[in-house]
């Protein structure tokens, strides 16, 4: 594959990318505890992960958000560290600021930890109108619970997509020899099923309040050759649905931007 990474490229491969085509795409994720099989920074990787697939699919450019991301939810445990929402919103709009400047014009935020989700689209509606960018934030994490959710006991923390998308890339660092103290799944899948409902959101300040052990799940069954589909999967459903997004966009702001000149030259 194709580097796709800003930060391992050349000014002059950076500039000839963005002339080609003006799409970057922001990982998002987290580093927070996920049990005692998977590492820390397995949000933050599997947004990476996908990002990458999708990057190539779509001709696309990653750039580096850092992996860090706001998780006080998860601060009871041990290998958490969180960025406030207002640190949070000036790292990805500053970032991405800087990819404005240099030309680019579409900006895709791949997100794959929940806790995020506000504090970008904030971020997202002030690089749209501040900047230019024709911004379309994609909730990786929830593509995979439609896609896999049903064969693989949904989107748990901790559990098989997750495992899933960390064995892909990174097989070292999953552990499943050392799987244990799953908390309830049934207690768990109906507190997650409570905060993520359009209509009641209820604000939950403990990951206890879900897992009190800090994870469930049933990773056993991950593998190495399901997880590589599932990001093959993730990234095809993603880049095909966001083409056309996009396209859209472009449609719909071009068509705003004719009004304006219409209305002022009037």
């Amino acid at each position: 594959m194709k580097n796709r990474r800003l930060e391992y490229l050349t000014q002059p491969e950076v500039a000839d990318q963005l002339k080609r085509n003006p799409l970057v795409i922001l990982p998002a994720g987290s580093v927070e505890q996920h049990g005692p099989h998977l590492p820390a920074g397995t949000d933050i990787f599997a947004a990476n992960i996908i990002a990458e697939a999708v990057a190539e699919k779509m001709d696309g450019l990653v750039i580096p958000g850092g992996p860090l991301g706001v998780t006080p939810f998860h601060m009871p445990f041990e290998a958490t560290i969180t960025l406030s929402h207002e640190t949070y919103i000036r790292v990805v709009v500053e970032t991405c600021q800087s990819l404005a400047e240099h030309g680019a014009r579409r900006l895709m935020i791949l997100n794959w930890h929940e806790g995020n989700s506000s504090s970008l689209a904030i971020a997202a509606e002030r690089l749209h109108r501040e900047f230019g960018l024709s911004v379309l934030t994609v909730q990786a994490c929830y593509v995979a619970q439609e896609m896999y959710g049903p064969s693989s006991g949904g989107l748990t923390h901790g559990g098989e997509i997750e495992t899933l998308a960390i064995m892909a890339s990174y097989p070292d660092l999953v552990y499943l020899d050392r799987v244990n103290s799953s908390s309830d799944g049934g207690h768990g899948s109906k507190m997650d099923k409570l905060r993520r409902t359009r209509a009641y959101q209820p604000v939950l300040s403990d990951i206890r309040a879900i897992a009190p052990t800090g994870w469930y799940g049933k990773p056993e069954k991950a593998t190495i050759d399901k997880g590589q589909k599932m990001v093959a999967d993730l990234a095809s459903a993603i880049s095909e649905r966001s083409s056309e997004i996009f396209d859209l966009l472009d449609e719909v702001n071009g068509g705003l931007a004719t009004l304006d000149r219409l209305e002022k030259g009037s």
